[in-house]
Formats: structure tokens, sequence, C-alpha cells
């Protein structure tokens, strides 16, 4: 026990202690100097905006896709990049590398390719008749086009934990399955999916806190804008902060706190209960 303390130590200074503070000053209205205990009324508050609750369903929204996208591609290109070809192992840093990137490198150079009138992008699809989009100055399309580039920068994780997965696989089970005369699609559903959930519990449990968590990319490709259009739970808490309503800007936090626990949670408690079901 002695061994743990060092550690126990400097996770409770670092993380319980400003959790529980958390907790408290979001039931006041406080600054730097003083403090003033008014319950739930910061909570009331931000239920009570509207653009604050949006940003509730754009977290949520973006958390979805981004997770989503993450699993399917990541398992897909897992798979691809097991498989004997040329230049493997080249291919698998080149989809490792957006990972190695910053996110707010990633967020700066897509904005630059996302401008709607002298984008890389939007010039390439002019060259072929197209019209591009204003990427990140349509409202309707800006969380969408945000949310993909983090699945560009963030996919290579995923990959990374589902090749992981196959290759601890038994070779085994692929020559018994082979020689049953099970085609690659049915080896593919009955062998690789059921013994890659570990890996799949791991990539969707990531993928969602990452999500629900996301901020530097939004804020840099966006700031929110325009207008609230892709303002997430996390760049609200940090526009509050910015206006001086800290109290606002700390239940804020509170709130992403526990939508992050009460997701991630359950679903981690399902995930594996089902893996040991099965």
């Amino acid at each position: 026990m002695w061994f743990y303390l060092p550690a126990a130590i400097i996770y409770g200074v670092l993380f319980v202690a400003p959790t529980f503070a958390s907790f408290y000053f979001a039931l006041t209205r406080w600054t730097i100097f003083d403090s003033e205990f008014i319950g739930l009324d910061n909570f009331v508050t931000f239920f009570s905006e509207p653009y604050l609750f949006q940003s509730l369903i754009h977290t949520l929204l973006y958390a979805v896709i981004t997770s989503g996208l993450k699993v399917v591609l990541g398992l897909l290109f897992a798979v691809f990049l097991s498989s004997q070809i040329i230049a493997r192992g080249y291919l698998r840093s080149v989809v490792f590398f957006p990972v190695l990137v910053s996110a707010v490198g990633v967020g700066v150079t897509f904005r630059v390719l996302m401008d709607p009138f002298d984008g890389l992008i939007n010039n390439v699809l002019a060259g072929v008749g197209i019209d591009g989009p204003g990427w990140l100055t349509d409202p309707d399309l800006a969380l969408f086009s945000v949310a993909f580039v983090d699945v560009w920068a963030g996919v290579g994780i995923a990959t990374l934990i589902y090749i992981a997965g196959i290759v601890a696989i038994p070779q085994e089970y692929f020559e018994a399955a082979k020689v049953d005369g099970a085609s690659a699609v049915k080896s593919f559903r009955h062998v690789t999916l059921p013994l890659m959930r570990p890996a799949t519990t791991t990539v969707i449990i990531l993928s969602l806190i990452g999500g629900l968590r996301s901020f530097a990319l939004i804020w840099t490709m966006t700031g929110g804008g325009p207008g609230f259009s892709s303002d997430v739970l996390a760049s609200m808490v940090y526009k509050q902060y910015q206006a001086g309503f800290y109290g606002l800007s700390t239940a804020g936090n509170v709130v992403l706190f526990v939508l992050v626990a009460a997701i991630v949670i359950p679903l981690f408690w399902f995930l594996n209960r089902k893996e040991v079901d099965r």
C-alpha cells in the first residue's frame, strides 16, 4: 500500500480535490476574491439559455458521429492493414501519422484547406465543375466538417487498437474456419468480430470520451461559429469563463463531467457484460 500512496496523493490533489471543488463552486457566484452561494441558479440558467442547451445537443451529436465513424473506419483499416499487402508497414504509418499532430495544428491546417474561397478543397472541386460549400461558414455544415476532421485525425488510434486485436487472435481459429469451408466474409463475421470485442469496447469508450470532451479542434477551426452553430459544451464553458461568468462556466463543467460519466460508465459495464456473456 505504501507504493500506491505517492500516486494516490497526486491523483487526489490534481483530480479528486478539484472535482469536489467544482461541484461546490458550481453552486456559487464567484470571483477570484470571493464567492456567494446561490444554490442551483447556475444550473437553471444553463438549461434555460437556448444556446447553452443547444451546445449540449451538439456535444452528443458530435460524439456519436466521431465515435461511430472511428469504430467503423478503424475496423476496416485494421482488417486491410493486417492482410498481406505491399508496403503494409508504410501504410500503417500513414494512417497513424495524424495522431502525432496536435489538435491545434490539425485545426489550423484544415481551416485553411476548407476556406470557401481560397481553400484547396473547394479549388479542386471547382476544377471538376462543382461549386464547393462553405465548410466552416455554413451553419448547417460547420459541426459536421469539424467532426470529419476529428475522425481523420483520430482514426489512427482506433486502427492501431484493432490491429493489435487482430494480431492477438490465434491463427488456429482461421485455419479451422477455412477447413470447415468458411468464406473470408464468414470468417470475419464469426471469428474476427467476436474475438475483437475487447478491442471494440476500448475504441468505443475512448472515442466517446474524446468526442464528448472535444474542444481544441472545434475552437481552432470555428470558434463555435458561425454564430453558435458548432458550439459544444466545452467551448460554451470557455466562452462563459471569458465573459466573467465563472459560476456558470463551472456549472457547465459539472454538467459535462456528469454527462461523460452517465454515458461512459453504464456503456462500459454493458459492453463488458456482453463480453462475459459470450
